[in-house]
């Protein structure tokens, strides 16, 4: 059964071109999404999760890196750093609760869980025709 994230993500539209964008996985159960972006050696000061203006899920992801090599012997510095960013709009199911979204980066993993609203009851009732 497709889902609107199926439908964003998989689209031939937008190519991978970028190769900072991280791999991102989006698996659903009866009662939340659950959307896991790959994020080696992040820390969460680095990420950013919120609704826009649009009531789209914005995430982003910016990794800095420096280290730095001193020979002293040889009077030479090297210093390496890379950095990246990474920014992607989701456009949410109907049923996610937004004000309930929570975040957390753990072993590299950014995970952003999105509850879904209570399925509502369906009201079957017989009506007296007079």
């Amino acid at each position: 059964m497709p889902t609107v994230f199926e439908d964003f993500l998989n689209n031939d539209w937008m190519p991978r071109a970028n190769s900072t964008a991280p791999a991102v996985n989006v698996k659903e159960d009866e009662k939340a999404y659950t959307m896991e972006l790959a994020a080696p050696g992040i820390k969460k000061e680095y990420c950013r999760v919120a609704i826009n203006d649009e009531g789209n899920l914005t995430i982003a992801i910016e990794n800095k890196q420096e280290h730095k090599h001193e020979d002293k012997h040889h009077h030479y510095l090297r210093r390496e750093f890379s950095y990246s960013n990474y920014e992607q709009s989701y456009t949410l199911p109907d049923d996610v609760v937004k004000d309930k979204i929570s975040a957390k980066v753990e072993d590299g993993i950014l995970t952003v869980t999105m509850p879904k609203t209570e399925p509502k009851q369906k009201v079957t009732k017989a009506i007296e025709v007079s």
